[in-house]
């Protein structure tokens, strides 16, 4: 092979070689393939009525160019067409019709992510995801940055099964690469508007500009808006909102025949309210305690789940200071590739920045008696340089290649309360008097005529963190071709983590209350009471109590060393039979949980073995694959809620580290018998518990599930009625289902399962999404009605119980209704 004879971006794709266990590909996805993905026909005529044959759209999941059904590795696809036939705006809002694949981005600044139930909801600077998430091949560390709007995409690749040996580092999970698009040499443009219920306003434009034969320039926006679909039954708030816009610029250059720059810039802002947390508590069962006389409203206490309230007809109360959630991210990268004789050299750099604000309600009620919000903001600056060689001979395919990441994140997580509410919380969890109390305080100093207040102030406390981090990896994989039919992969990654962290917790802010109780002394009042003014500037959340010494600055500094290797073996009976298996390794990083001081926590690690057959039968234009896989997951990192009182018997969360095993299988099926009809089916089953495993609440976990559904399956079909009004009208059906949460004993703390007689949570999940649209001959033009979640499904997805213990004020989070709307579109 003479590589310098060949297209730059043909011999690299064609070169850089990977391989893992089991190609698994989405319904949606692998219906619709361009036409140079398509077999070359003697026929143009012949080629127009005949189905795309199924398997041949193009991915680039081990760094080359491949056809699907060619890449031994667990992977499913989300074409662009597949975008835009569900109106999705972000992966989470697609992510049910990837059976495997769960994406929460009720805070799509704090996204989670799991696949195959493995998953780290701790959104903290101290730790990673399981699940790497990769755009153009470069990691998104931090969760902030990681759930971008939709902008310009060619194809997402959702790899299943860890992936270290190629994406490095916090893939133990999998790993979602988004590839988007390079510019072309063909002048092209397009416009899409949708309108639709709850006032949605979306807007996508691009434009390719070709500059000359070797250069090109493409230019992408979006705005994404709409009114939100709850309101605020006290204070008309709208919640639910979409308030989201980007712009990308991509540019390309091709130096000479062999040399390529490619360099793109990403923008984004968003800026909208915080989710919404229903209150499970009505406002009827409210009373005035312990003393009438200071009239003071408090929920019944404790809290008792069979009168809970319905969150899915409950009204919302929310009442957050300043409640929003924000962010601006920027980001370039610059991408170098050259071709030699004996194969190519890829450089990528890539620069990351973001910052975000989250602040919401975490009591579900707007009365300052039980008034409480978190706050989460987060600074993050990134660096990524990759250097990578790949080289093809008649015996081996092989890729090398060394990096280097730089990260500094920085993060305040704050708690905010009233006085009033540490009233609540005085009477609640510690019994006081209500004389000790500002409530008693505060009538005194009305009884005697003085123009103080104690209630009504706000009392914030917040811990301060500090992280810089630094990775290297050196990687090598090779694909041998031991016989035409017969290919053995080999390949191994070694990964150096180096984190220095911080955390410091200054004294309480209270400036107000400070202003009063300074006055007050001056006066001899607080002598007179007994009291000192340190009696009430003492920390209650963040105190030494609870481990959190005040106004100390306390350090960590860790380094992991690893090594992940893989093997894979995959052998084709026929041209359309191939079976594969292979044994992999997965490792994260080892971090620190950000309000939980001087804590610490061991790298994690999975083992995987997978085996698979693929099958395409070209008669009848249906693609058959199936596989099976075992793993065993150590020291899984989970957020969790630890009811054991800190010093001020505040309930918190802490990450907890767990062993876990699971065993599943998965299934596809697609059939396209001719070009009108498209069918796909896609099935998963996961047993997943833990091996050895206590909750914080003390709970054994040992052999239990983990939680995640045993069952979920996506199912889609299309047909194209062709020639009508001078176009083509096509109409696609989508359902997805994902079955109940499996309990164990720590699950109701958890607000996983089922707490309450009057609403179920963790039940199975089902949404439809239907498409009917009309586009012209050549698709210049088009229109369309579309709807997501058609049947009105809606499910509380999990009650939040961190205040339940202090204020009786559990709160839960549901699904959005039903949306629907119009869209048109141009494009030259």
């Amino acid at each position: 092979m003479n590589l310098r004879q060949r297209p730059l971006s043909t011999a690299l794709r064609g070169l850089l070689s990977g391989g893992a266990a089991l190609l698994l590909c989405s319904p949606l996805a692998a219906q619709t393939a361009t036409a140079t993905d398509a077999p070359a026909s003697t026929s143009s005529v012949a080629n127009a009525n005949r189905p795309t044959e199924l398997g041949t759209i193009t991915v680039t999941a081990q760094s080359r160019s491949q056809q699907m059904q060619s890449v031994p590795i667990a992977l499913q696809i989300v074409t662009a067409r597949q975008i835009d036939t569900l109106a999705a705006t972000d992966l989470s809002k697609m992510s049910l019709f990837v059976p495997g694949l769960v994406v929460s981005a009720n805070q799509p600044t704090q996204p989670n992510y799991q696949l195959r139930g493995i998953s780290t909801d701790d959104f903290g600077v101290g730790t990673e995801s399981a699940v790497g998430v990769y755009v153009d091949g470069v990691y998104a560390a931090r969760s902030g940055g990681a759930l971008l709007a939709f902008n310009d995409i060619q194809r997402i690749e959702v790899l299943k099964g860890p992936q270290g040996t190629l994406f490095g580092r916090n893939a133990a999970a999998g790993a979602i690469s988004i590839i988007t698009n390079e510019p072309g040499d063909t002048l092209e443009g397009k416009l899409r508007l949708r309108f639709g219920n709850y006032g949605k306003r979306y807007g996508d434009a691009l434009l390719n500009l070709p500059l000359n034969q070797d250069m090109a320039l493409r230019l992408s926006v979006v705005d994404n808006q709409s009114d939100g679909w709850v309101k605020d039954a006290a204070s008309g708030k709208r919640y639910g909102q979409d308030n989201d816009r980007g712009a990308r610029a991509v540019y390309r250059w091709n130096i000479t025949p062999n040399t390529r720059v490619l360099w793109s810039w990403d923008h984004e802002e968003l800026k909208q309210p915080p989710q919404p947390a229903f209150g499970l508590i009505p406002q009827s069962a409210w009373s005035v305690q312990p003393d009438p006389n200071a009239g003071i409203l408090i929920p019944p206490y404790p809290a008792n789940p069979a009168n809970y309230l319905n969150p899915l007809h409950a009204p919302l109360y929310n009442d957050a200071v300043g409640g929003a959630e924000t962010r601006r991210f920027d980001g370039s990268t610059l991408i170098v590739d050259h071709s030699f004789g004996w194969g190519s050299l890829t450089s990528t750099t890539a620069w990351r920045n973001f910052n975000t604000l989250n602040r919401g309600d975490y009591d579900g009620t707007n009365h300052l008696t039980t008034y409480l919000d978190t706050t989460n903001i987060e600074h993050n600056n990134s660096w990524y340089q990759e250097f990578k060689f790949a080289g093809s001979t008649d015996l081996v395919d092989w890729v090398a290649g060394t990096s280097w990441y730089s990260e500094q994140a920085r993060q305040t997580s704050q708690t905010n309360v009233y006085t009033d509410s540490i009233d609540t919380l005085a009477l609640n969890v510690g019994g006081a008097n209500y004389g000790s109390t500002f409530a008693n305080f505060d009538s005194l100093l009305q009884l005697f005529g003085l123009p103080y207040h104690l209630l009504g102030e706000p009392w914030r406390e917040q811990i301060n963190n500090n992280g810089r981090y630094k990775a290297y990896a050196l990687y090598g994989d090779v694909i041998w071709h031991l016989s035409d039919k017969f290919n053995l992969t080999t390949g191994v990654r070694f990964t150096r983590d180096q984190k220095r962290f911080s955390w410091f917790n200054p004294p309480r802010l209270a400036p107000g209350l400070d202003r009063t109780i300074d006055a007050l002394d001056a006066m001899g009042l607080l002598a007179l009471a007994g009291v000192t003014p340190d009696d009430f500037r003492q920390n209650l959340i963040f105190n030494p109590a609870s481990g959190a010494p005040v106004g100390v600055l306390v350090q960590s500094r860790n380094t992991w060393n690893d090594l992940s290797p893989r093997v894979v073996v995959d052998y084709t009976f026929t041209p359309d039979v191939m079976v594969y298996g292979s044994v992999t390794k997965g490792y994260k990083a080892g971090g620190y949980n950000s309000v939980q001081i001087g804590s610490h926590f061991a790298p994690e690690k999975v083992l995987n073995v997978e085996a698979g057959i693929k099958t395409v039968f070209p008669g009848p234009n249906l693609l058959l694959n199936a596989s099976t896989y075992y793993y065993r997951y150590n020291n899984r990192q989970s957020l969790t809620l630890d009811p054991n009182s800190t010093g001020s018997g505040v309930p918190r969360y802490l990450v907890a580290s767990t062993n876990q095993e699971a065993n599943g299988v998965e299934v596809e099926l697609q059939w396209q018998p001719n070009t009108a009809f498209r069918l796909g089916v896609n099935g998963a089953y996961i047993d997943a518990t833990y091996r050895n495993a206590t909750a914080p609440s003390g709970a054994s976990l040992d052999g239990q599930p983990t939680g995640e559904p045993k069952y979920s399956f996506a199912a889609n079909l299309a047909y194209i009625w062709h020639d009508v009004a001078g176009g083509q009208v096509e109409f696609d059906l989508s359902h997805a289902y994902r079955g109940k949460s499996r309990c164990n004993n720590d699950s109701q703390l958890q607000g996983t399962c089922q707490i309450s007689p009057n609403f179920t949570v963790g039940a199975a999940q089902q949404s439809t999404d239907a498409r009917l649209g009309w586009s012209s001959t050549g698709d210049h033009w088009g229109v369309a009605v579309y709807g997501t979640n058609v049947f009105n499904k809606r499910y509380v997805t999990g009650v939040n119980n961190i205040t339940t213990s202090v204020f009786g004020t559990p709160f839960a989070s549901i699904t959005p209704p039903r949306m629907w709307g119009v869209e048109l579109r141009a494009r030259f």
